[in-house]
């Protein structure tokens, strides 16, 4: 979801951060479309798949943690730090540092961001801003990197409207989903295609090939999950002999309360996992 995707580095820890706030997703967690939002904290590790292309990277390793609580009522807040590094051979290793905490209103009229991304011992690159809902339109303000405001079509949609839609569409029966999002990320002023793909439901007593501390909690043991692989698209970039490519594809199994494991980012160039290392459940308050 973010550029410059020239830099893999930033790319990957601004993706997380999206799919975290999608998070993933920027992902690790966002509410059902009719359902409780499950509250918890989880730490993913990360490392490389496997590497191709020009551009090829020997390692790559790092953490997530990630925090997110709320509820219909009050909104959810997510908070999100992540520490990687990506070895792109002789001796070449970017060292990147990323914080960012977000909220959403759940009816998803309100959006409040802030990403804070440092590379090596580069100074911190800040993105800050709120994005709201207004008749027929999105207006964002933004204060960092630069005090700046613009409208977006009404019809995008947040991170956690993204994975009510995606919940809603695999408990409806349908495969495919395309949508268009906004999440703060890049400078703040990125929008992106999405196509997502959803497989059939996993029921909640089929055991995974690779367990993790989410299958076997006893809150998740029950909830039925689906395979979905979302692509992203750059929304102003031109498609090339009528067929665009994706800047990146993020692939995991969604739990019907909104929860994510073994997620799997494809940059065209290399492939990262993030396997749950940790997974703790956490009280949340009830709407009155």
């Amino acid at each position: 979801m973010i550029l410059p995707f020239r830099n893999p580095s930033r790319a990957l820890v601004l993706t997380f951060a999206v799919v975290a706030g999608s998070g993933w997703a920027h992902g690790p967690s966002a509410a059902a479309a009719s359902g409780v939002f499950l509250s918890h904290q989880a730490l993913y590790e990360l490392s490389l798949v496997k590497s191709r292309g020009n551009n090829a990277i020997s390692d790559a390793r790092g953490r997530i943690l990630y925090n997110f609580s709320g509820s219909s009522c009050e909104g959810y807040t997510s908070e999100f730090r992540q520490v990687s590094e990506l070895d792109s051979g002789e001796g070449k290793v970017t060292l990147s540092d990323l914080r960012s905490t977000s909220w959403e209103d759940a009816a998803g009229k309100s959006y409040r961001f802030k990403i804070d991304t440092r590379m090596n011992d580069s100074d911190a690159a800040p993105v800050d801003g709120v994005a709201e809902r207004v008749g027929d339109h999105i207006t964002v303000k933004l204060t960092e990197p630069v005090k700046k405001t613009f409208d977006l079509d009404g019809n995008t949609v947040f991170p956690t409207e993204q994975i009510q839609h995606i919940i809603a569409a695999a408990r409806a029966g349908k495969s495919v989903l395309e949508l268009t999002v906004y999440d703060g990320s890049d400078n703040g002023e990125k929008v992106y295609n999405t196509l997502s793909v959803i497989g059939q439901p996993i029921p909640g007593d089929h055991a995974p090939a690779s367990p993790d501390p989410s299958t076997s909690n006893d809150v998740m043991k029950s909830m039925t999950r689906w395979p979905v692989t979302v692509s992203y698209y750059d929304r102003d970039a031109r498609a090339k002999d009528g067929e665009q490519t994706p800047v990146y594809a993020m692939s995991f199994e969604l739990y019907e309360n909104g929860v994510s494991r073994a997620l799997v980012l494809d940059y065209n160039d290399f492939v990262i996992s993030g396997a749950m290392g940790k997974f703790d459940v956490k009280d949340s308050k009830p709407c009155k």
